[in-house]
């Protein structure tokens, strides 16, 4: 790692070496000095809002006013008041002239987080801005000038937003004339032990208490979780487990708890993640099926060629194996669909294990959450 970017992460309490964040953060290096627009693309919890100060920190403009507004969070009602200001008289309740957020910023850098969010109507007067530098107040006729560098974040699918309607695509591409994504944390490999490990001295420090420490197994559990709410998640898990956990050395069996069930269809929101995510899903469940409907086919043939040579073949599927003739019984019926065919496994599974959930999980190669939320998905619960 160059000292330049070793010195960046020490200043911003940065830790991980993974290649992706690495990646990230010399792209906000070298787009800061050039006084261009940039679209900062990651999933909630990521760590998102670092770069753009990164960026203007590093940038001509580090002596001039930051400023960072979260779209997401301003009531559409306000929201053009808030960026542009008004005049008194605009609305009902504007009692005397406001600047808003890009004349206070003149000169300096202006932050949109979730500008995924923006209404159509203010991305039309975010647009003018981006081209012209020009603006007005709500309720003036009086065009004001501004200069202001816009770094815009979003955990939203932008053309996935734009073929909806939901967002300018002449707005997008002003917006991401350099774009830097900033990676999910379920892709960053051992940076998930060192994060771990910092926000355990960090509690440490903050309740005056032993630090947290995991097993090899606990690490390897750590590591393999999803992590949907990213490292933000990931902080407040070292936290409650810091202050309500009796024991310091956090086994597999004491972590569990602390990690809540994953949603893998919720989450996927880098740029292009959404529509990406669909896509992978889709795909899955299409090689599933194409693999049952070859099992199936497989099946019909050995079935005639055993009947032909062996009047029992029935009997030569191997009793040992349950679940192999839960999976021939089931292909082999003309209707059957992936969701049936899984439900019906899993259903036979708990029968046979007389509703004992850890031997039915290992009997068909799920892990007790995967088959817990299963269970629930499909109704078994009910049943």
């Amino acid at each position: 790692m160059n000292t330049d970017l070793l010195s960046l992460k020490q200043h911003y309490r940065i830790t991980g070496n993974y290649d992706g964040l690495n990646q990230a953060l010399e792209t906000a290096l070298k787009v800061a000095p050039v006084d261009i627009s940039v679209l900062v693309v990651g999933e909630n919890g990521t760590g998102k809002e670092v770069f753009p100060r990164i960026i203007h920190d590093a940038s001509p403009r580090k002596r001039k006013p930051y400023m960072a507004i979260n779209c997401g969070a301003i009531p559409e009602g306000t929201i053009d008041s808030e960026l542009f200001g008004h005049v008194k008289g605009a609305f009902t309740t504007a009692l005397s002239d406001r600047e808003g957020y890009f004349a206070t910023a003149d000169g300096g850098t202006l932050f949109l987080d979730e500008v995924g969010e923006l209404p159509l109507a203010t991305q039309a007067r975010l647009l003018r801005v981006l081209e012209t530098g020009e603006y007005m107040r709500l309720g003036s006729s009086d065009v004001r000038k501004t200069d202001v560098r816009i770094v815009a974040a979003t955990n939203v699918n932008l053309p996935e937003a734009i073929r909806r309607g939901k967002f300018r695509q002449d707005l997008y591409y002003r917006l991401n004339a350099v774009t830097v994504v900033v990676p999910p944390l379920r892709e960053r490999g051992k940076d998930i032990d060192l994060l771990f490990r910092k926000f355990a001295l960090d509690m440490q420090e903050k309740y005056k208490m032993p630090p947290v420490r995991l097993t090899p197994e606990a690490t390897d559990m750590l590591c393999a979780y999803g992590w949907p709410g990213n490292v933000r998640q990931l902080l407040h898990v070292v936290e409650n487990m810091s202050i309500t956990c009796d024991q310091r050395l956090i086994t597999p069996q004491l972590l569990q708890p602390y990690l809540p069930e994953e949603h893998p269809a919720g989450g996927l929101t880098v740029a292009g993640s959404l529509e990406e995510g669909a896509y992978s899903y889709a795909k899955e469940r299409e090689m599933i099926l194409q693999m049952l409907i070859s099992l199936k086919k497989e099946v019909a043939e050995l079935r005639q060629k055993m009947a032909e040579e062996h009047p029992d073949a029935r009997k030569m599927l191997p009793q040992s194996a349950p679940e192999m003739q839960d999976i021939v019984e089931l292909v082999s019926d003309e209707a059957f669909t992936v969701e049936a065919t899984e439900k019906e496994l899993i259903r036979r599974a708990l029968e046979r294990n007389g509703g004992k959930k850890a031997p039915a999980a290992r009997e068909i190669g799920l892990s007790e959450r995967t088959l817990y939320r299963k269970i629930k998905e499909y109704g078994l619960d009910a049943q």
